[in-house]
Parts: C-alpha cells; sequence; structure tokens
C-alpha cells in the first residue's frame, strides 16, 4: 500500500505535474470533511483519509476544518500518520508550529513563490497611497469625475523617504523596485542584512526606522514577536502625513491605533492588503477614501500560484521519498536529527 498525501486545498495550476510527480510513489486523497470532527475521524482503521502521512495545506481550509491550532496538531498526531504539513504560501502563522515541534511534525512553507506579486502589490499601495489614485479611479467610475478627489492633498514620490521593517526577500524585491523612483531607503530587521545595495541604509531600531519615514512598509512574519509591532507608540513616531504599507499580516499592526491616527490626520493614508480578522474589514476603514484597501490578493497571481503550488507539492515529495523536505519553517529547523518521524513514509506504511 502506497503512502498518501492529503491535499486539504485543492491544485489549481499544476494539476497534471502532480500526477506526475505522485506516480507510483503516493496515492493522493482529497479533502472532503467539512467539519473538525468529521476530519479528525477519518484518520483511522477504514477511514477516508487512512495511511496519510503528510499534508498539503491552502488557509481556504480552515473554512472547513479550522485553523491547524494545538487542539487540532494534538488530535493529528494522536490519530494519525501524518508527520509533514506542507503549507503553500510563505505565511503560516494559522498553524501552530510550536505544537508541531513538540507532537514531532514538520511543516514547511514556500519562501520566495510570491515575492514578485507581492512587492508589486506593494508598490501600488504606495503610489496609490500617495496620489490618491484608488480614490480617482471611483470617482470616475461613479460618475463624479474627481470629487471628492483634490490634487492638493496627493504627493510626488521622488525625494520621499521609504522605510522598509524586515529586509527578507518580499522587503528586498520590493526595495529593488521602489529604487526605480529617486527615493531614500533605510530599513530595520533584527540583523543587518548581508548582500544588500549601498543604497539601502540599515537604522539600528524600529523607532529610528519610524522616526526617518515617510512611507512605512512592514515586511515581517506574524509571530508572538511582531504582533502589535507598530502600535500607538511607533505610529506616533512616524512623521505626520506619512503612510503606513501593510502587505505582511494584519495583527502585526494595532488596527485601533492606526484608525484614531486617520482620524486626526497623523497618517495621511494606509495601503492594506491584510487585516487582524479576514476576512472582515472593520467598517471604519472605509470611511477613509484616501486609503487603498485590497483583499489580501498581494501574493497571488498566475504565476505565483503556480510556483508556490509546485513548492509546496515538490516539498512533499521530498519527504514521501526521503523522510525530510525542503523549507522547513525556522522554528522548527532545530527538529532535525532528534525527531523519530523522519523515518521513509514507506517504512512507516510496513
Amino acid at each position: 500500500m502506497l503512502p498518501r498525501v492529503l491535499l486539504c486545498g485543492e491544485i489549481e495550476y499544476v494539476q497534471d505535474e502532480l500526477k506526475k510527480m505522485f506516480h507510483g510513489i503516493a496515492e493522493i486523497v482529497h479533502l472532503v470533511s467539512e467539519s473538525r470532527s468529521h476530519f479528525l475521524s477519518s484518520f483511522g482503521p477504514g477511514g477516508l483519509y487512512e495511511g496519510t502521512v503528510a499534508l498539503y495545506r491552502r488557509n481556504s481550509c480552515s473554512e472547513a476544518i479550522g485553523k491547524f491550532d494545538a487542539p487540532l496538531i494534538h488530535a493529528l498526531a494522536d490519530t494519525s500518520m501524518v508527520r509533514w504539513i506542507a503549507q503553500s504560501g510563505g505565511g503560516y502563522d494559522e498553524i501552530d508550529v510550536q505544537v508541531c515541534k513538540e507532537r514531532g511534525i514538520l511543516v514547511s512553507n514556500t519562501p520566495g513563490a510570491n515575492e514578485d506579486a507581492t512587492a508589486t502589490a506593494t508598490l501600488y499601495l504606495m503610489l496609490s497611497c500617495l496620489r490618491h489614485f484608488s480614490m480617482a479611479e471611483r470617482s470616475l467610475r461613479s460618475g463624479t469625475w474627481k470629487i471628492p478627489y483634490n490634487a492638493a492633498q496627493t504627493h510626488d514620490v521622488t525625494g520621499r523617504t521609504l522605510g522598509i521593517l524586515g529586509l527578507g526577500g518580499i522587503g528586498l524585491r520590493f526595495a529593488h523596485l521602489a529604487h526605480a523612483f529617486p527615493m531614500r531607503t533605510i530599513y530595520f530587521s533584527r540583523r543587518k542584512a548581508e548582500s544588500v545595495p549601498d543604497w539601502c541604509e540599515y537604522v539600528a531600531s524600529v523607532e529610528e526606522l519610524c522616526r526617518q519615514a515617510d512611507i512605512l512598509s512592514l515586511h515581517v512574519p506574524l509571530n508572538q514577536a511582531t504582533t502589535g509591532m507598530i502600535g500607538e507608540k511607533e505610529i506616533r513616531i512616524l512623521k505626520r502625513g506619512s503612510v503606513l504599507l501593510n502587505t505582511s499580516r494584519g495583527r502585526i499592526v494595532d488596527q485601533e491605533a492606526m484608525i484614531r491616527a486617520l482620524g486626526d490626520g497623523h497618517l495621511s493614508s494606509v495601503g492594506l492588503d491584510v487585516y487582524p480578522d479576514e476576512p472582515r474589514v472593520d467598517p471604519r476603514l472605509l470611511t477613509f477614501p484616501q486609503c487603498t484597501l485590497l483583499p489580501h490578493i498581494g501574493g497571488e497571481s498566475a504565476e505565483a500560484w503556480r510556483t508556490r503550488e509546485l513548492q509546496a507539492l515538490g516539498n512533499l515529495k521530498a519527504f514521501v521519498l526521503g523522510g525530510v523536505g525542503e523549507d522547513i519553517v525556522p522554528e522548527l529547523k532545530t527538529a532535525i536529527g532528534s525527531s523519530t518521524t523522519l523515518l521513509n513514509p514507506s517504512q512507516q506504511q510496513a
């Protein structure tokens, strides 16, 4: 009996490649559960997911079975042979990786797969917030022709200082795109990045980044350390009239502090692709027409989706064949070598 790989979310762009990749080495099964209880009860003898050793996961599966939180991970470890979760996408905050580590389940993601898509979305948000392009388009579509657009409240990019919080793959790609404009670029990361262009200046703290930036763009993962990282203090350190961009995760920003700053004009605009409680968007944000709001599509393009699907499936194939896949998330890399779960899955089936 071949080991099974469960797709918790459909493959949309590489269906032919999926068949070829796992032919003769694993059986692909699809998520049909409409509840968490059905999902967890289906790994036992005779269950729909019996023999599953690894999961492919998209965030969309949360609609049926919920996030991969501590209760789900514990139950999964207790009732199944699953020892690998391949997240499709760079963000993996919907998976409790610490509990995965405790229970011997490794998690991979797809770093780099949507760097270009997310960076170009961030560039759009920056330009739209400074020039109020989103507001102007809405005026045309509604037949009001520029009203309430007011050119006196818009600004050119030239001469502005762009502050990037987190110079990882997406942050650096955005920096390169923005460098096409005559802007100064500064950044802060936990560690000074290596091999960055001379024009990308490192500053020593988040506070200093906020103090100098005209535009603050956020590119850090969501975890305990970054939740609420940009709060009342940091927002008020920004210059009056600054722009805040967030294509990372909504809970990195204190939303109440951000809305207050929009209300009193300390922030001139915000460009958001992410929100704390998606898909819900705080209705107060909709009252600021100068802001540009996207429904978390920054990392989505046909090219990005194809790349992330292939990368996630490649991680699964490597695990099935050799017991260890690629792109293990940083929090779990130390688990390799001490984990008893890194047996070849075919051995687990014996």
